[in-house]
């Protein structure tokens, strides 16, 4: 839909600057003579150009953590908007935040509210949580803590990444070195061995047969079977993309041992940290639930949670709806009931988020510490049964000698 930037006087004959958005110039003056007498200029914002690699560009939260702070900061100190954006957009590293900083500058001093400036100039890249947060502390005019509590809120899932990403380094490597070692071993070390032992006219073990055809479909086929699992991988993806496909796909995450519950207990922190900062904002519980049901990463959970919010709606308490998200954790929906009665829900919900986090962090260590002597283990069992299939026709051969 178009945006229009216009200016009229009302009835006292002050004027008036504004933006709004309309099908065409006729409903853009219609909408505003609701409010004014006199058009006096109308004229049609130019949509912004749009950069075709941004769709590609993945938003940094450590430097969109340290931008909340920075706005929190500026606007605690007594700056009047615009120059608080100008700010921090001349203090922001990242290029996509400094970009669409210039332009919600822009949009803030034609009219626009910061919540809608920053929806729509950062549709698909910003994070419904932080809009609507934002939007929320407009409406409560305490954009300060709205601000503060953002950044808390990333600053904390940037640490929580760089845990999980810093512990799967050392295992992945290992993966990596594993699968490259057996595919030298199968595709240069036993075809040489097989060769010598053609020419030497004798009766294999059945192991080493089997270890020779194994070698022999590889050399063969690799490239089909790469094109193979590639074929895999991208219609897994496509019917991920769609929406029942990516509901049951997380559906089916849950059900893995241990990274299913792993899983849920990520999607419980992120609801609980959300509801929470949606609450201290001052949202209503509606619009709170509505954003913390998109911020869980788990598409099932996620249709779980946004199931509930028509009985919310008809007057029913939270934990209660709740009850029926059979996938979240049981302590998550009794501590929300909990919370809802006694009137202290968001200072519940904080709590339990600060616990989930822990027992992600305690979960995530476990499991990774079981990961790296399997993968070991794995590995050494694969290298001794092709070293053993390839070392018994020698042990035969010599014993016959």
């Amino acid at each position: 839909m178009p945006t229009y930037r216009y200016e009229a006087m009302g009835g006292d004959g002050q004027r008036a600057e504004g933006v709004l958005e309309a099908s065409d110039s006729a409903q853009a003056v219609s909408l505003i003579r609701q409010s004014y007498d006199v058009v006096l200029k109308l004229e049609e914002i130019a949509a912004p150009r749009t950069d075709p690699l941004e769709k590609f560009q993945k938003l940094n939260l450590k430097v969109f953590a340290l931008m909340c702070k920075q706005f929190a900061i500026i606007l605690k100190a007594g700056l009047p908007l615009v120059q608080t954006v100008d700010l921090v957009a001349s203090q922001i590293s990242d290029k996509m935040l400094k970009k669409l900083l210039d332009e919600v500058s822009l949009d803030i001093a034609n009219g626009w509210s910061l919540s809608y400036s920053f929806s729509q100039r950062g549709k698909g890249r910003l994070p419904v949580t932080f809009i609507e947060t934002i939007r929320a502390g407009e409406e409560s005019g305490d954009l300060v803590r709205s601000f503060d509590r953002m950044s808390t809120y990333y600053d904390r899932m940037t640490k929580t990444r760089a845990k999980a990403t810093s512990a799967l380094i050392y295992p992945a490597f290992l993966t990596v070195v594993a699968v490259f070692v057996i595919i030298i071993i199968m595709t240069y070390a036993v075809p040489t061995f097989a060769s010598a032992f053609e020419s030497m006219d004798m009766e294999l073990p059945l192991a080493t047969r089997i270890v020779i055809a194994v070698s022999n479909f590889f050399s063969r086929y690799i490239w089909v079977l790469l094109c193979v699992v590639a074929a895999i991988v991208f219609l897994i993806r496509l019917y991920a993309g769609t929406a029942g496909g990516r509901i049951r796909m997380a559906q089916f995450r849950l059900t893995i041992p241990i990274l299913g519950r792993l899983a849920a207990m990520t999607s419980a922190s992120q609801f609980a940290h959300t509801m929470a900062a949606m609450l201290s904002a001052g949202m209503p519980i509606l619009k709170a639930l509505d954003t913390a049901s998109r911020s869980v990463s788990n598409a099932h959970l996620s249709h779980q949670i946004q199931s509930t919010i028509p009985g919310v709606e008809g007057g029913r308490p939270l934990g209660e709806c709740l009850r029926a998200c059979r996938d979240l954790p049981p302590m998550l929906v009794q501590m929300t009931a909990m919370g809802e009665a006694t009137g202290s829900l968001e200072g519940t919900l904080e709590i339990q988020a600060e616990y989930y986090d822990n027992e992600v962090d305690n979960l995530s260590a476990r499991a990774l510490s079981l990961l790296e002597p399997i993968i070991i283990c794995i590995m050494a069992v694969f290298v001794v049964l092709i070293l053993l299939s390839i070392y018994l026709p020698m042990f035969s051969m010599y014993g016959a000698m």
